[in-house]
């Protein structure tokens, strides 16, 4: 993917140079040939097409904001509750990603949601040990987190 990306921005160079004009709107010109021209190539490459990588890691990232909204918004109706009746838990999270920045990346995505916490990781790297604040079915919070965070991350990856 990074060669892609690389190529893709010696072509818009190139571009830019070869049509004697130093604005954005050569070098843009430039990247969308570019993009063209790796688009009829890609089967000369390992990797897909780097555009749907870039297209994976928006919907992640937008996904992240989605899910960060709506638990503060159940976070928010449990403070505000007269009566506090939560039902705090531990529960093993098994994976599916195998690289050590795909952990990472899904570690981090459920710590940064409120009312979750990584605690630890197996050593095998198979589980993920989360702390809910609220949580009142364990296989529906397991689902949540591998049909969001972790489908996406797969997504940005393979």
């Amino acid at each position: 993917m990074a060669l892609q990306i690389l190529l893709n921005i010696f072509i818009a160079f190139t571009w830019m140079f070869l049509a004697n004009s130093y604005d954005f709107a050569s070098f843009f010109g430039g990247f969308i040939i570019g993009l063209f021209m790796i688009l009829v190539l890609r089967r000369f490459f390992d990797h897909r097409f780097y555009l749907w990588n870039v297209y994976a890691v928006l919907k992640l990232f937008l996904l992240f904001i989605k899910e960060l909204i709506l638990s503060n918004l159940e976070i928010l109706k449990i403070i505000i509750k007269p009566k506090l009746d939560v039902k705090p838990g531990i529960f093993a999270l098994p994976i599916d990603v195998k690289k050590d920045w795909e952990i990472t990346v899904l570690a981090n995505l459920i710590t940064l949601t409120p009312g979750t916490l990584v605690i630890d990781i197996s050593d095998d790297h198979k589980l993920l040990y989360v702390h809910a604040m609220d949580i009142t079915d364990v296989d529906d919070a397991i689902d949540s987190i591998k049909n969001s965070f972790e489908k996406a991350i797969k997504e940005v990856s393979r």
